[in-house]
């Protein structure tokens, strides 16, 4: 309890923090100074944020889909994905139910929720077309294509392309860990719209109780206070999942209802 107390208090963009991380792991200064100068590089080429994001999972997704999407192995990849499919499954994800999966990815979890749905109930958007086609590849080695899942690329959290109430679900799992406040308020304003009656929003966060924060403008920490309030300002209601919080993930995780 001590620990995770410290840990959400921690301001990872500080100097003085930076020093003392660099002492205990010294092996990771090179990583990160390499990765320092990359997001440098992106950052100048690329100043509108999703731009510079789409090129961070460029690279990223060039040397391993997987390691793009936070997984460093393949059976981290296959548990992150089985942990939200439980939960989900768990916390009302039906089969009859339209899904929209917010930053699918290369579908870490999403193959299991297509597999699960009837067939065209599973809308997957994201901002890397290098992922998307990840992505693909992950449909044929599950033999999903009967499932006629949607896969979609975006610029933006408007939702503008598709239909009002139409989504049962809306799910978004490491998509507001590496959103500045502008994004998220885009999407909170947004996803309302798109909700079928009855319908809830999922979105996990890279949660402090210190000071809000960002590291190399991909990591940025939030506190919970923040995101209910930003969420109660567009008319939503919001509801932290302490059960969350139990299983092995480093994230938390509010649900979105209509107000």
């Amino acid at each position: 309890m001590h620990s995770d107390r410290r840990r959400l208090s921690v301001n990872r963009a500080s100097i003085a923090h930076k020093i003392r991380y660099a002492a205990r792991n010294p092996a990771r200064v090179k990583p990160y100074l390499r990765r320092l100068g990359r997001d440098t590089w992106l950052r100048l080429r690329h100043r509108d944020h999703v731009a510079y994001y789409r090129a961070v999972m460029a690279s990223d997704a060039s040397r391993d889909p997987a390691a793009a999407v936070g997984s460093r192995s393949h059976d981290r990849w296959l548990a992150l994905g089985q942990m939200q499919f439980d939960y989900l499954k768990g916390h009302g994800l039906e089969p009859g139910h339209r899904m929209l999966d917010i930053g699918c990815g290369n579908l870490r979890a999403g193959w299991r929720f297509i597999d699960y749905l009837e067939p065209g109930g599973y809308y997957g958007i994201d901002i890397s077309p290098d992922i998307l086609i990840s992505a693909k590849k992950t449909l044929v080695t599950y033999d999903l294509q009967p499932k006629l899942p949607h896969l979609t690329i975006t610029g933006d959290l408007t939702f503008d392309f598709l239909p009002s109430g139409h989504f049962d679900v809306v799910h978004a799992h490491s998509v507001f860990s590496h959103s500045p406040i502008e994004v998220i308020d885009q999407c909170l304003a947004h996803v309302g719209r798109v909700l079928a009656p009855g319908g809830f929003f999922d979105f996990t966060f890279d949660r402090t109780e210190g000071r809000e924060h960002h590291v190399l403008r991909e990591d940025f920490y939030y506190r919970t206070e923040t995101l209910v309030a930003l969420a109660e300002r567009h008319g939503l209601k919001a509801k932290f999942m302490h059960d969350w919080e139990k299983l092995p993930h480093g994230q938390s995780k509010i649900r979105v209802t209509a107000g």
